[in-house]
C-alpha cells in the first residue's frame, strides 16, 4: 500500500494543467448508479426529519425517543460502515452494493408498514445497516473507477450534487406525502431502490480486482456495540440519572470500544489499519466530516421540531424553509472539483466551516418566538449551511481517500463516512438530552441544544485552521 503525503500540497498543482480525461458513456452511466445510492441515503434523512413530528404524534413518541428514529438508521450506518467499506474491498464492490440496496428497499418497506415506535426504530436501524454497505460501495466504486487527481475531484463534486438533489427534493416530497400520511415517506424510496437496482446491475463491472483476505467481525461487533451503548447512555442520564441499567451501558460502552482498538492491534487483518491516521490529513478530513454531519443533522432536527410543534407551521412550509440549502448545494457542488485544484482542499474546508459557523450563529441570533420574517430571519441561515456543503463535502471526501491505494479506497471511503455518521448520532443523542423536557413552548428551550451545534461547528473549524499552522511551521523549518 503506498500513502503520499498530502498535508503540504494540493491536491492538484494549481501552476499546472489538470490531467484529464474525456468521459465515455460507461464512466457517467457508473457514475450515475453511485449518485443515485447517494440520493437515496439524503432523500432518507431529510424526509424521516420533515416526518418526526408527524410520527410523533400517531405513535405517541417523545422527544427522546424520536430521536432513536433518526439515531437507529445513524447508529446502524455509522458502526457497520467500516465493515462495509472492508467487505467491499474483499468481496467485491458490485456484490456488496446490490445486496446492500436490496436490504436497504425491504426495510423501508416494513417500516412504512409498522404500527409500534419500536418497531419502526428496528427498521431504521436494519435499513442503516444496509446503507452502510452501500454508501462505502459506491463511493469506492467511483474512486477506483476515476483516477486522482482533476478526474476524481471532478466527479465527486458531481457525486455530491446527488446528495444535494435528494436531500432538497426530500424535503419537499416529504412535505407533500406527510400531510397526507407520514407512511408514504417510507413507501416512496422502494421505487427508487428498484430503479437503481436494476440499473446497477446492468451497469456497475462484474470483474473487480478485489484484495484477498478476512473480515474482523470481531471489531465490527464491538465498535457496533460500544457505539450502541455509549449513544443510549448519552440520551438516558439527563432523563434518569445513572440507573443500574444506565450504569451498565457506560462500563459497557466503555469496555466494548477500548476492546475495540485492542483488536484492531493484534489481529493480522482489522478492519481499521490504524497506521492510517499517521496522516495529518486524513485525521482532519474525518474530524471535519464528523463536525459538518453531527452539527447539521442536529440543527435540522431541531428546527423541525420548534417550526412544526412550538410555531405551528404544516410539513410543507417546513420543508420549503430548508429546500434552499440543498438548492445551494445543488448549483454549487459542480464548481468545487475546479476550486480543489486550484486551492486544494484545506482551505476549501475551512471556508466551509466558517459557513457553517456563521449559519448557526444567525439562526441563534435572529430566531425568535414571534412570527419570523423567514427572508431576513431564517434564509441567511440556510444558504450559508447550504454553501458549507457545497465548498466542505467534495473537499472532505477527497482529502480523505487521496493517496490511499486502491486496495484500501473501500476502508478509506467508510472511515470518512463513519466519521460523519457516528458524529450525527453523538452530537443528536447530546442535543436531545439538552432540550429534552416535555413540548417547548419557545425557542429558549432549544437554545441549549443549538449552542452545542455551533461549538461543534467551532471546534470543526479550529481542526480544520490547524492545518494552516502546519503549513507555516514546515515552511519556517524548511527556510
Amino acid at each position: 500500500m503506498t500513502l503520499t503525503d498530502t498535508r503540504h500540497q494540493p491536491t492538484t498543482d494549481p501552476s499546472t494543467p489538470a490531467a484529464s480525461h474525456k468521459w465515455g458513456t460507461k464512466l457517467w452511466a457508473i457514475l450515475f448508479v453511485a449518485g443515485l445510492a447517494m440520493f437515496l441515503d439524503a432523500l432518507d434523512v431529510s424526509m424521516v426529519g420533515v416526518a418526526l413530528p408527524s410520527i410523533g404524534t400517531e405513535l405517541g413518541m417523545q422527544t427522546e425517543s424520536l430521536q432513536w428514529i433518526v439515531n437507529g438508521y445513524i447508529l446502524g450506518y455509522g458502526g457497520l460502515l467500516l465493515l462495509g467499506g472492508r467487505a467491499s474491498d474483499l468481496l467485491g464492490r458490485r456484490k456488496v452494493f446490490l445486496v446492500a440496496l436490496a436490504v436497504f428497499g425491504i426495510a423501508s418497506l416494513v417500516g412504512g408498514l409498522v404500527d409500534s415506535g419500536g418497531l419502526l426504530i428496528a427498521s431504521r436501524i436494519v435499513k442503516g445497516l444496509a446503507a452502510a454497505f452501500t454508501a462505502p460501495a459506491a463511493l469506492s466504486i467511483i474512486t477506483t473507477t476515476f483516477k486522482e487527481g482533476h478526474d476524481r475531484n471532478r466527479a465527486l463534486s458531481l457525486f455530491t450534487i446527488f446528495g444535494a438533489t435528494g436531500y432538497a427534493s426530500g424535503l419537499i416530497v416529504s412535505g407533500f406525502l406527510t400531510g397526507i400520511d407520514w407512511r408514504l415517506t417510507f413507501f416512496a424510496p422502494v421505487a427508487a431502490v428498484a430503479v437503481v437496482l436494476i440499473a446497477a446491475f446492468i451497469v456497475v463491472p462484474k470483474t473487480e480486482n478485489t484484495e484477498r483476505g478476512r473480515i474482523d467481525f470481531a471489531g465490527a461487533a464491538t465498535l457496533t456495540g460500544g457505539m450502541l451503548a455509549a449513544v443510549y447512555t448519552i440520551v438516558t442520564v439527563p432523563e434518569t440519572g445513572f440507573t443500574p441499567l444506565v450504569t451498565a451501558t457506560t462500563v459497557a460502552a466503555v469496555a466494548l470500544l477500548a476492546a475495540f482498538f485492542l483488536i484492531q492491534k493484534k489481529v493480522r487483518e482489522p478492519l481499521v489499519r490504524l497506521g492510517i491516521f499517521k496522516a495529518a490529513s486524513i485525521v482532519r478530513a474525518n474530524l471535519a466530516a464528523l463536525a459538518i454531519f453531527g452539527s447539521y443533522i442536529s440543527f435540522q432536527t431541531i428546527v423541525s421540531l420548534y417550526l412544526q410543534n412550538t410555531l405551528k407551521w404544516e410539513p410543507l412550509n417546513m420543508a420549503l424553509a430548508l429546500a434552499p440549502a440543498g438548492i445551494i448545494v445543488a448549483f454549487l457542488s459542480p464548481l468545487a472539483g475546479k476550486l480543489i485544484d486550484r486551492f486544494g482542499t484545506r482551505p476549501m474546508i475551512i471556508a466551509s466551516m466558517a459557513s457553517f459557523v456563521l449559519g448557526y450563529a444567525w439562526f441563534i441570533v435572529r430566531g425568535g418566538d414571534a412570527e419570523p420574517a423567514y427572508f431576513i430571519d431564517y434564509l441567511p441561515s440556510f444558504l450559508l449551511l447550504g454553501i458549507g456543503f457545497a465548498l466542505g463535502f467534495s473537499a472532505v471526501m477527497v482529502q480523505a481517500t487521496e493517496g490511499i491505494d486502491d486496495s484500501e479506497q473501500g476502508l478509506a471511503s467508510g472511515l470518512v463516512q463513519t466519521s460523519g455518521q457516528i458524529g450525527g448520532a453523538v452530537v443528536l443523542a447530546v442535543v436531545t438530552g439538552l432540550i429534552s423536557g416535555g413540548v417547548a413552548t419557545s425557542l429558549a428551550q432549544y437554545r441549549p441544544g443549538l449552542y452545542f451545534v455551533i461549538a461543534v461547528a467551532v471546534v470543526g473549524l479550529l481542526a480544520a485552521a490547524s492545518a494552516l499552522l502546519g503549513s507555516r511551521k514546515s515552511a519556517a523549518q524548511a527556510a
